[in-house]
């Protein structure tokens, strides 16, 4: 069976939520697409983030893009609060520039500042741990 993607409204609503809470200024909500996958053949992963390349941006006469993807057979079965750890994880890899880079694990993407960032998004969100 083929990957599918359909986009994803209601991660887009959750990403909107997490961008506002942790005042996440440098995204780009307009900016960032969220879709939901059907069929991967991936063994770990839970959601993938892309980015719109500079070159692809200067080809295209484009702003940055960037894509959230969730792995449906994953991402759909986790709490609440997994999700919402994931959906950090993934906009941790974007760059402050904005620019249609992405930041590596090392250093940038780490459980500690996952969980930081989640701790804050509790904490200051109308959201309680379930």
């Amino acid at each position: 069976m083929p990957i599918t993607y359909i986009p994803a409204e209601d991660v887009h609503e959750l990403v909107k939520e997490v961008v506002a809470t942790l005042s996440l200024k440098y995204i780009d909500i307009e900016h960032v697409m969220c879709f939901r996958s059907r069929g991967s053949k991936s063994r770990r992963g839970i959601a993938r983030c892309y980015a719109l390349s500079k070159i692809w941006q200067k080809a295209l006469n484009m702003p940055p893009y960037y894509i959230i993807e969730v792995i449906s057979e994953r991402f759909d079965s986790l709490s609440e609060d997994n999700k919402i750890k994931v959906i950090i994880h993934e906009l941790l890899h974007i760059p402050k520039a904005f620019g249609g880079g992405l930041r590596p694990h090392q250093g940038y993407v780490t459980k500690r500042l996952v969980e930081e960032h989640y701790c804050r998004f509790i904490a200051f969100s109308n959201r309680r741990r379930r």
